[in-house]
């Protein structure tokens, strides 16, 4: 792939790709020149004396502390070493490279005021796989992700711990030693650059969002594969129902399901002596629930890529092209949008799991003897998937839980100077669990699903049915008879989770 250019306009695809996929990042001689200049003029118009937040200050409740020049370096390290006070699990490899390639495509734009040398550290450890030991937990969501931040720039001075990618942790200065990267030496604000942003809900949540989508695609797989597993009817998916209530995803989701079952054997065995009058809500509302689900993962997205070209430091280069550049203290490092969108895509995630949840029940309590009960092949001998519905239904209450709102919560810090907070980090954290969550209940309904087209052998399903039930056949084999079905939906989460029936 070709290297991703530091401050252009990225998107969650050039996220999951320098991320997850290592692309590397580099940054041009136009963008450096830009930023050598920014900074030139910055300090120049500095030279009146006066206290600017962060340069020559102290931070938060300390702001009115004033900091002589002598000691403005001195600042910006003492900053990073205790301010990097992270506790709990560690970010994922990719989180943790995402928070490093957002941080570094902001800088690059020229708001912070950062110079090319300490940016071009960044890069190096970022392109060198170096990974920072980056505890999830100590972000409120605004003042920037202070601490998660704090522990990447922590590793870019050659202090904590880092690894390279899927390694033993080791101490951070090592590693850049062996990598050939001098540790950063930073000047007047560029420690407070590093760390004040919202990077780290970008990262965290803007990944969950990509495998969410992955997700919902497989849950429109899954849903179709119950459908013809019951022999319900695909009637409520037509356009000349849902283009009556257009919502944009509803549309989406009523076509793609009317596509799964082209085709279809089973349903043409089925079309006619049917007394059943209609489906149940799990089945015959998937257009206005799955729709609605889509919805929200799209406004979620929309404003994560709105932040990730945005401007989130505090305070900010305006004017950074002029000849007299202004260091202006606002709020863009508040992250109320990111944690009100995540909330939102969290309750939708959690909707996809209950349906699917309901779903599944469906499939091993069929009343009308459709297939056997729970699904097995000597019910009573064997239990069959009698207990897998259990387990879809302690991770889907566990998602209920979950899908409190992290935005109605707020609580002081830095003495009452920072109020009120977002609590996006912990909406970011709370939306990547519940998304694996879901995953596993769609997991589970494959499986249930695809025993139970099987079932109806010789009989075929629908086209899209049958490529779905040959990727899940492709992830787990049937099951003979009584057996563990652990690995099984090990193995087909992993799949959901990896894009596979996206």
């Amino acid at each position: 792939m070709k290297p991703f250019e530091l401050g252009s306009r990225a998107g969650l695809q050039d996220l999951y790709e320098v991320a997850v996929l290592d692309r590397k990042v580099s940054l041009s001689a136009k963008t450096a020149a830009k930023l050598d200049g920014i900074r030139a003029r910055l300090e120049a118009s500095l030279k009146d004396g006066r206290a600017v937040y962060g340069i020559n200050t102290g931070f938060g409740e300390l702001a009115s502390r004033r900091i002589p020049d002598k000691d403005c370096s001195a600042l910006q390290f003492n900053l990073i070493r205790s301010h990097a006070c992270g506790a709990g699990e560690p970010f994922s490899d990719e989180q943790a490279r995402g928070l490093m390639f957002l941080r570094a495509n902001e800088l690059a734009r020229g708001h912070s005021g950062m110079r090319t040398k300490t940016l071009r550290v960044l890069m190096q450890c970022l392109n060198a796989g170096i990974i920072p030991f980056v505890p999830s937990r100590g972000s409120v969501g605004a003042s920037g992700d202070l601490a998660p931040s704090a522990h990447v720039a922590l590793t870019l001075i050659g202090e904590g711990l880092a690894r390279e990618r899927d390694g033993q942790w080791k101490d951070a200065g090592s590693l850049l030693k062996k990598h050939g990267i001098k540790p950063a030496s930073l000047e007047a604000k560029e420690g407070l650059s590093l760390i004040n942003g919202t990077q780290a809900m970008q990262s965290v949540g803007g990944l969950a969002l990509i495998k969410a989508f992955w997700t919902w695609h497989a849950a429109i797989a899954s849903g179709a594969m119950t459908v013809e597993a019951l022999k319900g009817t695909p009637r409520p998916f037509s356009p000349e129902i849902n283009n009556l209530k257009p919502h944009k995803g509803q549309v989406q989701t009523a076509r793609l399901l009317t596509a799964m079952f082209e085709g279809s054997q089973i349903r043409a065995s089925h079309s006619k002596g049917d007394s059943r009058v209609q489906d149940p809500y799990s089945l015959r509302c998937m257009p206005q629930v799955h729709g609605a689900v889509c919805d929200a993962l799209e406004y979620a997205s929309a404003t994560v890529e709105t932040e990730f070209q945005s401007a989130t430091d505090n305070p900010l280069i305006v004017n950074p092209m002029s000849s007299r550049p202004e260091a202006v203290s606002g709020g863009n490092f508040h992250g109320q949008a990111l944690s009100l969108s995540f909330d939102f895509a969290c309750a939708a995630m959690t909707s996809l799991g209950n349906i699917a949840e309901r779903r599944i029940y469906q499939l091993v309590s069929d009343s009308s003897g459709m297939l056997p009960p729970f699904l097995a092949k000597n019910p009573g001998l064997e239990s069959g998937w009698m207990i897998a519905q259990f387990t879809a239904a302690s991770i889907a209450s566990e998602n209920k839980t979950l899908a409190h709102p992290a935005c109605a919560d707020s609580i002081p810090t830095s003495g009452n100077k920072e109020d009120f907070v977002s609590m996006g980090m912990w909406g970011a954290l709370k939306l990547d669990k519940v998304v694996d969550n879901t995953a596993t209940i769609i997991a589970l309904e494959l499986l249930a699903g695809a025993q139970g087209v099987e079932y109806h052998a010789p009989l075929k399903p629908g086209k899209g049915v049958q490529r779905t039930l040959k990727m899940v056949r492709a992830a787990a084999p049937a099951l003979k008879g009584a057996e563990s079905i652990a690995a099984h939906i090990a193995f087909v989460r992993k799949a959901v989770l990896n894009g596979v029936f996206a």
